[in-house]
């Protein structure tokens, strides 16, 4: 597993943006496939993005689709979600997530960062 730390979050208007960042530690960080998750208030964790560990895959979920980007940096062991033209439906916690391959879940996840977007 790795360890992971996220920071970022704030508070934003509608249309504004925000960007994420994930720090992980551990020697295998290039080998996974890292993901954004997110909580909004009263409702379950729902999956917004995930990366290849070669950063030559991506995939997005409908709601945030040309919107946010996931980006990776496996020298510095970071994982950055950039998120344009936020709404006020994008209020959530962000957590950051990773797994060892795509026949794995996704087992090691950060403490989470709050994103508000105010309308």
């Amino acid at each position: 597993q790795v360890q992971l730390v996220e920071s970022g979050g704030g508070l934003v208007q509608a249309g504004g943006s925000l960007r994420l960042s994930c720090a992980a530690s551990g020697r295998a960080f290039s080998s996974y496939t890292m993901g954004w998750f997110r909580q909004p208030p009263g409702k379950e964790r729902e999956f917004v993005a995930r990366i290849s560990w070669s950063a030559g895959s991506t995939y997005y979920s409908d709601s945030v689709k040309g919107r946010f980007t996931i980006s990776r940096d496996n020298a510095k062991n970071t994982v950055s979600l950039q998120m344009n033209s936020l709404k006020p439906e994008d209020t959530a916690v962000y957590y950051c997530a990773a797994r060892p391959s795509d026949y794995h879940p996704f087992n090691s996840w950060g403490q989470g960062t709050q994103v508000t977007v105010s309308s």
